[in-house]
């Protein structure tokens, strides 16, 4: 069993597309897989329309794809299912069009200009009129993991040591230390995105693949066989051995 799995995309249209042309040179000399993508699809990068969109009509048109929910993306669709929406991991004192957030970039791919230095109302408005229903469907509608083979795919972590089936969303799409400080076998391989890293890095119980593709960092892929794991380069698969 091969599965591929694709970090956190922040808008970046042509890097994810150039990834895709790299696992498919795998594909090709190896056999298809599934292709995870780790969530965060929205936010900070250029084209999130474009993002949602391609993935959308990929799924749409058969590809073997699984898209995951990032917390990034539940904030875009609670922001455009209320108005008076805050989503319940994010700090009390920062909205969705809060500079750090990216929100702003995200709704100018949408045709939505100057979001953050307009009044909050009518860009709301504005929002609603412009982000097609099918598109916030798909973001609303993500769900939050995906168990393969000897790997679970999530896109923040777990909360260690609670079942999956008792695992809540908000941990699965916000959870930072509590997972990432522990060093415990958690059964599955965790992959996962969310913490912002230099390159993919295999910790042993788990493996983050968020390059910092959202600060301008490469957007990194990986493919796991059983609990091997190699990331996907232009010069091909390289091996990706735990530390430590």
């Amino acid at each position: 069993m091969k599965t591929y799995a694709i970090g956190d995309i922040h808008g970046h249209l042509g890097l994810l597309q150039d990834l895709h042309g790299l696992i498919a040179d795998d594909m090709a000399a190896t056999g298809a897989g599934t292709i995870v993508h780790i969530g965060d699809l929205v936010d900070r990068g250029p084209n999130s329309a474009g993002v949602v969109d391609y993935l959308r009509a990929g799924i749409a048109g058969g590809a073997d794809w699984v898209v995951l929910k990032g917390n990034h993306d539940r904030m875009f669709a609670g922001y455009l299912s209320s108005f008076d929406y805050h989503d319940t991991g994010l700090r009390r004192d920062l909205s969705y069009l809060h500079p750090r957030l990216g929100g702003a970039e995200t709704l100018a791919s949408y045709g939505v200009k100057n979001a953050a230095d307009r009044p909050l109302a009518p860009v709301w408005c504005d929002a609603r009129d412009a982000v097609p229903q099918p598109h916030r469907d798909f973001l609303a509608s993500r769900p939050t993991h995906y168990l393969r083979g000897e790997a679970l795919f999530v896109h923040a972590g777990i909360r260690p040591g609670i079942a999956l089936a008792d695992q809540t969303e908000d941990d699965l799409v916000w959870i930072r230390h509590d997972f990432l400080d522990d060093t415990r076998d958690h059964g599955p391989l965790i992959v996962h995105g969310h913490t912002a890293i230099d390159t993919p890095t295999h910790y042993g119980n788990r493996v983050n693949i968020d390059s910092s593709a959202a600060y301008g960092g490469p957007l990194s892929g990986i493919v796991i066989e059983g609990r091997d794991v190699w990331q996907i380069t232009p010069q091909g698969r390289m091996r990706l051995a735990p530390i430590g």
